[in-house]
């Protein structure tokens, strides 16, 4: 299905999303290193959710959409970069519930436009640049006031989608079949779904979130998000910030490599964004022996394989 990403349709989709969800798919990862620690690695492979809105944003998204038709509203706003994955998703996803969608992208809309942005406005979105020192304020009331009267009454999806109504859905991840793991881990962005994780994971359970941004900030907003959303979390946590790569969409040639590799050894296909660095760091950490021998380790897949076109496309480099 990944494999064929390239070539899909998506003015053929007309797929209702809140109903497409499909069984989850497990993907245990051989590796030399695991069986010297007696370390199992399960990925959850949440990517293969949907035909094209994978991973966390399938559950981030699905109670926003459901809360959007309820209250009667025609259109969602919301926010991203040029080569966002909640850009690409809401498009697709709100075209599929039948609602009209705005996307307020940071910067300029250079043409041609990238893969990312061209698929949201096939799916009918309304692309609208911002400027950065705009984009910062997307939260204060004032430019949102000012939003409504330029675009008429939305429903509001925030940046990467992380609300009440995401965090609702991000606790769902994890399920029955997921018990007997002993740790589990995530990449972090925007931290609603490292949020519905903590939520959701058992006392016996350690989460490990993978910060893709730069930076120690991570840490402070994600205990603002506990507590804003009233979540204690029952499981112990780390956040490592130490495999961002030189920040948020930055990489380095070990990063490329090692993603390259896992996919060609265990046929694994991972983002250069989110996952490959989760993935590099849960390896990183299992060399430096920080996991007891015997763990148990999901890792949770969390989508975003889309932005791999626009990758590819910027640099010249084939993942």
């Amino acid at each position: 299905m990944i494999k064929n990403y390239k070539s899909f349709d998506l003015k053929s989709l007309n797929y209702f999303i809140l109903a497409l969800k499909k069984p989850a798919i497990y993907q245990k990862i051989l590796c030399p290193l695991f069986t010297e620690r007696q370390i199992e690695v399960t990925v959850k492979r949440l990517d293969l959710l949907h035909p094209v809105v994978q991973g966390n944003k399938f559950y981030k998204l699905h109670y926003n959409l459901q809360a959007a038709k309820e209250l009667g509203h025609d259109k969602v706003l919301t926010f991203g970069g040029a080569y966002s994955n909640h850009i690409h998703a809401t498009a697709i996803a709100a075209a599929s519930n039948g609602l009209n969608s705005i996307g307020m992208i940071r910067g300029e809309l250079i043409a041609p436009l990238n893969p990312t942005l061209t698929d949201a406005q096939n799916k009918g979105m309304a692309l609208h640049p911002m400027s950065r020192s705009e984009y910062r304020e997307k939260d204060s009331p004032t430019l949102l006031e000012r939003l409504r009267l330029r675009f008429g009454n939305f429903f509001l999806i925030p940046e990467g989608g992380t609300n009440a109504l995401a965090i609702k859905g991000t606790k769902e991840i994890l399920n029955d079949q997921d018990l007997s793991m002993d740790f589990v881990t995530a990449p972090i962005g925007t931290g609603g779904t490292f949020a519905g994780l903590l939520a959701s994971a058992l006392p016996n359970q350690k989460l490990i979130g993978f910060s893709v941004l730069k930076g120690q900030f991570i840490i402070s907003e994600i205990d603002d998000l506990l507590q804003k959303h009233k979540i204690d979390p029952k499981c112990t946590y780390d956040i490592h910030t130490a495999y961002h790569f030189g920040g948020y969409a930055k990489h380095k040639p070990e990063l490329i490599q090692f993603i390259k590799e896992l996919k060609q050894n265990s046929n694994l296909p991972l983002d250069p964004v989110y996952t490959g660095k989760m993935m590099f760091g849960l390896f990183d950490l299992i060399q430096k022996d920080y996991f007891p021998n015997g763990s148990k380790i999901l890792a949770i897949h969390t989508g975003g394989l889309q932005g791999i076109r626009g990758f590819e496309q910027r640099l010249g480099i084939e993942l």
